[in-house]
Formats: C-alpha cells, structure tokens, sequence
C-alpha cells in the first residue's frame, strides 16, 4: 500500500502530486479544504515514502493507476471517488476517471495532452533539477534561502509566486527531488499521449498562462470530452499549490461538487477567488507497506 497523509472526515477526495514531488505538495492547500471531506494526499510510487512499483513493472500511467486502485481496496475505499492532481498526479487522475475509478476530477496542468511527447526543453528543465537536487543539494537549498532568489530558481518548474513558499517547504521539495528514485524512470515511461474521450464523469482541467513547462502544445483539448470544464489562469504556473493555494483550494471544491452528495448544482467557477474554509492542519500519515505496491 502507498504512503499517504490523511484529515477531516466525509466523502474522500483523493490528491496526487507532481514528478519528483510528494504529498507534501499539498500541504498549503490540505489545511484549507473543509473537514467535512477525509483529504487523502498519497505518495506516488516511486516517490516520497512509497518505494517504486515491483520489479519488472513499468512506471506507466496505466500502472501507477493500477498501483493507486490496490491501495484503495486496501484501505477499504469504494470506487468511484472524487480527484485532483497536478501534472502527473493530473494525468493518472484522467486516467483514473478514464477507467470508472473516478467520480469527478480536477487535473491541475495535467500531463499527456499533448500531441507527440512533451515540449522538446521539459527534459533539459528536470535533468538539470534532477542533478543539482541529488549532486549539490547545499548549495541549492542555499539559493533558496533568498525569497527572490526562490523565485528565480522555482519559476519556471514550480510557478511564479514560489517566493510565498515556506522555506521549509522548498527545502523538503529539494529532499523529494534528490529521493525520487524512479524520476528518470516515470517520466520515461509517461511520454505517451492520453486520449480520453470517453470519460463520462466530470472534469475540470487547469492551465496556468505562466506554465512553461505544459505549454500551449501540450494542451490539447481533443484528448477530453467536449464537456469537459476548461480553466486558465492568470497568475499559476506548473505547480501553483504554493502560489496561490486559496485559488487551487476553491477549484478543487467546485470541481469535485456533486448533486447527488451535496445537493447542489454542479457548478464550476472561472474565478480566482480567496474564501477558503480552514481547519487544523492535523494529519494522520501512514507509512507504505514494503514490497507491497
């Protein structure tokens, strides 16, 4: 079973985050979702506390999903459930929705939409982040020290606004950046294109104008169905959990009601907006069962 952090108690929402991050990714949106929801945060396999699949199995879309359905069995989750991902947590999210697992999704700069592989600098982007993350991780976390210089560093793979990340939270990314021992590998065997029009649930994707790692060629929207909510934002980049974890909150909630559960009308804003419901950000975190994917 995947490591995983949980809070609040109700209807699960699954998160999943991004290539060579963990579920600390969330953690300045998880203290704002109501407590009526039990937030579920996985590490990925391959990444966090949760060791890479078996030997043998290719870190494929398909095969992280297939990961992420057993861990749900075993905690005793009923499938379809609501969720959202960044990047390749947004991509296993699709997929997740693609095979019934999900009962809505929010996919926040989601891979695979685009229409070969992805654009021809994102391997340069991670390989030279890969490299100063596991080779001089000092002198990295010192650049960081520097709100501006935070900036700079995190801009373009992370989102502008990373100078509102915690120090302690950049810190960690580089710690889950250097111990993401199936980066090369996820990322290899997650090139190819998704195709998804046959997802029946609702869906709500997410770009950022400031993304330049998922640029406009990797956002095709043929791969969804025609009703599937599209969203740009003004201020997000890649990751934008940390720049603007107020906006990444209420889009998670307006693209996971659902009339049956909340009866409401499914509805999903086009707005930023800032109201947020806080709760104490306690979490229990289960460790990942060795051997066990």
């Amino acid at each position: 079973m995947w490591h995983y952090c949980e809070t609040g108690a109700g209807r699960p929402l699954i998160l999943l985050h991004g290539i060579g991050m963990s579920h600390s990714a969330w953690d300045a949106v998880i203290p704002r979702l109501p407590p009526t929801r039990r937030v579920i945060a996985f590490d990925i396999a391959g990444f966090g506390s949760t060791p890479p699949l078996p030997a043998g199995t290719a870190p494929t879309i398909v095969n992280l999903v297939d990961g992420l359905e057993q861990s749900l069995q075993e905690m005793g989750i009923r499938v379809p459930v609501d969720m959202a991902g960044n990047s390749l947590g947004g991509g296993m999210a699709l997929e997740a929705a693609r095979r019934g697992l999900a009962r809505t999704v929010v996919a926040i700069s989601p891979i695979g939409l685009w229409e070969r592989r992805p654009a021809p600098h994102v391997p340069y982007v991670f390989a030279s982040l890969r490299f100063t993350a596991t080779t001089i991780p000092r002198a990295l976390k010192a650049l960081l020290w520097n709100p501006l210089l935070r900036e700079c560093a995190l801009a373009v793979p992370m989102s502008v606004g990373s100078r509102r990340m915690p120090l302690g939270d950049a810190y960690r990314s580089v710690d889950d950046l250097a111990a993401s021992t199936a980066f090369e590998d996820t990322f290899e065997c997650t090139r190819a294109p998704f195709f998804g029009r046959d997802i029946s649930v609702p869906v709500t994707v997410a770009f950022g104008h400031r993304d330049w790692i998922l640029t406009r060629g990797s956002r095709h929207r043929d791969r969804l169905p025609t009703a599937a909510t599209w969203i740009e934002k003004d201020r997000w980049g890649h990751v934008p959990m940390w720049a603007d974890p107020a906006g990444v909150t209420q889009l998670i909630l307006d693209g996971t009601r659902h009339p049956l559960a909340d009866g409401l009308p499914l509805e999903r804003s086009h707005r930023d907006t800032s109201r947020t419901s806080a709760i104490v950000d306690e979490r229990e975190c289960v460790r990942a069962v060795p051997g066990v994917r």
